[in-house]
């Protein structure tokens, strides 16, 4: 049997100049530079900028809440033909860190999205904004780690990014709400943050941020329940295990006053093991749960106390932020 044939080191540098190139023709009209604006008593005044990723022709756009998190005024989007068009915020959901925003414009060339839960580590990927205020910069890297957690907060409340994706290509200020794109030109996250030298973060799209996309581009707004603590992972004695099937739960740290927790009852170190028979073995399995169809609604909540399982119905209330 022959040997495989492995491609020059040439061959395989450009290909991946290819890929490079390709993406950055297709994804470059996509990708909008941002100055946000804010009243003021002389007219809008600058308070930042980044970069949207194009969502539909007739003007919505993605970026990342903290872009557009003081822009009373929306602001002005530009393109790389030279096209320069006023903007306003639609909806923005700060514990994803995602918002639509809605261009002047009915001829914009949107992306096409992709699906981050498919990405490997190692993958090829390409990062697509305006960092500096550099418009259409083109980097490109690898996927160097998936499933990383990213905690977001806004007042009070406080809730953890799943699933975001770490890459080695170069992000700086003013990448944040560009694409992230694929060898496809898919793009598969929102440029998020920098995490330090030669790593970057970003909020993949997948099925649960295209819901939170689509809540934004029709209500304004993501609605969650929420219980009302504060909470982390905490493994079950073995006699326990056992006893229920499972290997941990989440321990009550923190009760707020007056929520539909301390309503309810529950108390510091019970140990929440299922929402209504899901089971709940960390603190992002407990926040997934925590879905707009619970809102007001009974749910009968598992609960380890002293050793002793026990039921407790509690009725979710709207997280407001």
């Amino acid at each position: 049997m022959s040997a495989v044939e492995l491609p020059s080191e040439q061959e395989a540098f450009d290909a991946y100049s290819r890929t490079v190139v390709g993406v950055a023709d297709r994804l470059g009209r996509s990708v909008a530079n941002l100055r946000v604006t804010r009243r003021g008593r002389g007219g809008r005044t600058p308070v930042g900028g980044g970069s949207a990723v194009v969502l539909t022709a007739d003007g919505f756009l993605l970026t990342s809440a903290h872009v557009v998190a003081r822009a009373d005024a929306g602001g002005r989007a530009s393109f790389v033909d030279g096209r320069e068009v006023l903007f306003s915020v639609v909806g923005t959901d700060p514990l994803s860190d995602l918002a639509v925003l809605r261009a002047d414009s009915g001829d914009l060339v949107p992306a096409v999205l992709g699906d981050a839960d498919r990405l490997r580590v190692g993958q090829l990927v390409v990062a697509i904004g305006n960092p500096n205020g550099f418009a259409g910069s083109v980097t490109a890297g690898v996927v160097s780690a998936v499933g990383r957690s990213l905690p977001a907060r806004a007042r009070r409340a406080q809730r953890i990014i799943d699933n975001v994706i770490q890459t080695d290509a170069a992000l700086n200020p003013g990448n944040s709400g560009g694409a992230l794109a694929n060898g496809a030109c898919e793009v598969v996250g929102v440029n998020t943050a920098v995490a330090g030298v030669g790593l970057g973060l970003a909020v993949p799209i997948n099925a649960a941020t295209r819901k939170i996309v689509g809540a934004l581009m029709t209500e304004g707004r993501f609605r969650r329940s929420y219980l009302g603590i504060a909470g982390g992972p905490r493994p079950l004695p073995p006699a326990l295990r056992a006893r229920i099937g499972r290997d941990s739960g989440v321990e009550v740290v923190e009760v707020v006053e007056d929520s539909p927790a301390g309503r309810a009852g529950l108390h510091p170190e019970d140990l929440i093991v299922a929402i209504d028979g899901e089971p709940v073995t960390s603190v992002s399995e407990l926040q997934r749960l925590m879905v707009a169809e619970l809102i007001d609604v009974p749910v009968r909540v598992s609960v380890v106390r002293r050793g002793e399982p026990i039921d407790v119905e509690l009725v979710p209330a709207e997280l407001t932020v």
